[in-house]
């Protein structure tokens, strides 16, 4: 089966979940996609790693939807509750092509996966009008290597998560206790694909592999045994982003051990030990990033064409 094939859909295995229902004739599986894409907001975000935004922002496009169920998502309105708009292919080829002619540094597919077939028409079809900009597929991990290997001359840069190293912890958290195992396999095949990270004379990442992390409170533990795992996988061969910008959201104040945010110590001990790794390509995040106002509004912008 060709994964970006529209036929795809009709027995859909484009996530770990294999649900394998026939979005085709309605069904819906875990992620709660349906045939046309759905999308909360496009924008221009600079708030991405650097390489990433350049001068302008990164040319974002948040999808709807979601195979995870993470418990404190500060996207939960699009990721669990399905807010945006649907669009038709010619649409999402057109947005790709508006994101490029307003300056956006990287095209950022935001939670793409559940997607894949109808990214890849477009793509396809706005590279014919002119559509250059490295394809940046922003991910939560949660990728099958199949997918991955579909997505070879599709995409430039992969930025997936990596989220956690222990079973019951992504399951008692996502509702996915495989969540390392199938994420694990998919960077390990993303990093096969596209080699080592080269970026332009404009400081913009043209293509690689950038791993982002959330630390969460009460597992730094954890952070630092993927921390072990990826440096001894890969070395340099794949950048890393450390985030303190956790925020107890959604239904974490269900959970009391995550019901808080990150204090400076467990962050700076993270740091610390991917400095003693020896890791040297690494973002950090400074200052008070964990607040309900870094998250973006929702509101449709720049997903319908402007009225003339």
């Amino acid at each position: 089966m060709n994964l970006l094939d529209g036929s795809a859909l009709e027995h859909c295995l484009l996530c770990p979940r294999r649900c394998g229902v026939n979005r085709l004739e309605g069904a819906r599986g875990v992620c709660s996609a349906g045939v046309l894409v759905r999308i909360a907001l496009v924008s221009k975000h600079l708030w991405e790693e650097p390489c990433l935004i350049g001068k302008n922002g990164a040319g974002t496009v948040f999808f709807s939807h979601c195979s995870l169920r993470c418990v404190f998502c500060q996207n939960a309105a699009i990721s669990s509750e399905g807010q945006g708009i649907e669009v038709t292919p010619e649409r999402l080829a057109d947005i790709f092509l508006e994101q490029q002619q307003s300056g956006a540094a990287t095209l950022d597919l935001v939670t793409p996966t559940h997607y894949a077939p109808q990214i890849a028409a477009a793509l396809t079809a706005a590279r014919t009008r002119g559509f250059s900009l490295p394809v940046v597929w922003n991910s939560s991990g949660y990728e099958t290597v199949e997918l991955v290997a579909a997505l070879a001359g599709m995409v430039d840069v992969f930025l997936p998560d990596l989220k956690y190293y222990d079973a019951e912890t992504a399951g008692r958290y996502s509702q996915a206790p495989d969540y390392f195992s199938a994420a694990a396999a998919a960077i390990t095949a993303m990093v096969e694909q596209i080699g080592m990270p080269a970026v332009g004379a404009d400081g913009v990442l043209q293509r690689g592999v950038l791993v982002r992390h959330l630390i969460l409170p009460g597992r730094r533990h954890e952070s630092m045994r993927l921390l072990d795992w990826l440096w001894e996988q890969f070395g340099d061969r794949v950048w890393l982003s450390l985030m303190n910008q956790y925020t107890p959201l959604y239904r974490a104040a269900e959970f009391p051990e995550i019901n808080r945010q990150l204090t400076t110590f467990e962050y700076q001990s993270v740091i610390e030990h991917a400095l003693d790794l020896g890791i040297t390509h690494c973002y950090v995040q400074e200052g008070k990033t964990a607040s309900a106002k870094f998250v973006p509004v929702f509101d449709g912008r720049g997903v319908l064409p402007l009225k003339k």
